[in-house]
């Protein structure tokens, strides 16, 4: 018997079976189990996590949801200590979460259509909560500088996005209201009828509940789909729904401006996560990964900056050919690389952790592929690109946008900062450059 499983028998008084620790989840445990007859699950900090009061809130905001009529899973239980954590207890909702199947499974084909207006009808009454203590209350935008200037790590895309969002920023709507923070597909179970359950509340705060409505359009949330709310339909759905609820919805301008703001956030929790592997306090292949996948969110930044449009890029996975490098015996390199991501894809995993892992390391693999293949003539370019605009390095470039001091050339320097988006695209994912804005 796990420690886990051990004390999740003495907290509760009884047996617990089927315990399954589960995929979703970057920051936090997840585990699935069965206790008195009842399918629960379990939500467990991290041990060592340095806030320890995130579990109490998180339960009281699920009791305060309920109370709003939000579809939240029941709370069963939850301490400050579950082996050596602490952790939360709710009822194991019916239905679905995968984002891929609820977009593409032929039994939610008849739900798809209502769902971005009943996401605005939830949201509306999410927005009528009443707050619990602890919530943060912070400008979002400065908490997101904070962020991104702690990594000491200049970006230019970042910064022509920082650049459009405290110019274009709307007039304070003067409405605050208890804010998800993470509002999404993904993190939503749905059934064939519709909404089971609004998951996840670690990130709730108070704020402008616009930032829900925009952070639900970001397009890292449609999963390839063309429509803008989660992949489920349109925008005036999710506002009608919004309003019809009691809601007063954002202005288009408004709206878009979360958007980009939402598409921000996720460039920079992206590289917050891969700090986590950089740094060495978890060196999870998952966290690993997602350093790789930052420039996904710089090219989603571009394209809701009207910077960038979608565009085919060839995988050079496809044409490239093994070559002998004698010495050396055959197979060669690449080809060992290749027969390592199909062994981690084809080989038989006993959960479905550990089946998530083998994707995202085979993943990773494609990705050393490319760079090996590419990294050269992209880094002859990208010093091509910096010297035509005076630059020696990307810091000099992200000075600049931020300064202004090469806004006479702004044609140049977001060419500039494109091209070097799409190279880091064709060896992270070439695929992501060609999904609909």
């Amino acid at each position: 018997m796990s420690a886990v499983e051990a004390a999740l028998a003495a907290r509760l008084g009884g047996p617990v079976s089927n315990l399954a620790r589960l995929s979703g989840g970057a920051s936090r445990e997840t585990w699935s189990f069965d206790a008195d007859g009842r399918p629960l699950i379990l939500r467990r900090e991290q041990p060592g996590g340095l806030d320890t009061s995130a579990m109490a809130r998180e339960a009281a905001l699920l009791v305060s949801a309920a109370d709003a009529g939000v579809p939240v899973p029941a709370l069963v239980d939850h301490g400050d200590d579950l082996a050596g954590a602490p952790f939360l207890i709710m009822e194991r909702l019916s239905g679905e979460t995968i984002p891929r199947r609820l977009l593409r499974d032929e039994r939610f084909a008849d739900v798809r259509g209502r769902l971005a207006r009943e996401l605005g009808e939830i949201l509306a009454r999410l927005h009528t909560m009443q707050p619990v203590p602890g919530l943060s209350d912070e400008d979002p935008l400065d908490v997101l500088v904070a962020f991104y200037e702690d990594f000491r790590e200049p970006r230019p895309p970042v910064e022509l996005a920082l650049r459009w969002l405290r110019e274009n920023r709307p007039p304070a709507s003067g409405r605050r209201t208890v804010v998800h923070g993470d509002f999404r597909n993904g993190n939503l179970m749905i059934d064939e009828n519709g909404v089971t359950g609004v998951l996840d509340w670690e990130l709730t705060h108070l704020g402008d509940p616009a930032e829900d409505l925009g952070w639900l359009c970001v397009k890292a949330w449609r999963f390839g789909s063309p429509h803008p709310v989660g992949g489920f339909g349109p925008r005036e759905d999710l506002l009608a729904g919004y309003a019809a609820a009691g809601g007063t919805p954002p202005t288009p301008e408004e709206l878009r401006w979360w958007e980009v703001f939402g598409t921000l956030r996720w460039t920079i929790l992206c590289r917050l996560q891969a700090e986590r592997f950089l740094s060495g306090a978890d060196r999870s292949i998952e966290y690993a990964v997602l350093g790789r996948r930052v420039c996904e969110q710089e090219f989603d930044l571009l394209l809701a900056l009207g910077l960038a449009e979608p565009v085919t890029l060839e995988d050079p996975l496809e044409t490239a050919r093994g070559t002998p490098a004698p010495p050396h015996d055959r197979p060669g390199a690449s080809t060992l690389l290749d027969a390592v991501g199909a062994f981690l894809i084809e080989a038989e995993q006993p959960d479905e952790r550990l089946r998530f892992h083998a994707r995202v390391a085979a993943s990773a693999l494609r990705i050393a592929r490319r760079e090996i293949l590419l990294g050269e003539a992209h880094a002859e370019a990208h010093r091509e690109r910096l010297r035509k605009l005076g630059c020696e390095s990307d810091d000099d470039l992200a000075k600049a946008i931020r300064e202004g001091s090469l806004d006479d050339r702004r044609d140049e320097v977001v060419a500039a900062v494109r091209a070097a988006v799409l190279d880091k695209l064709t060896v992270a994912g070439p695929r992501h450059a060609s999904l609909p804005a």
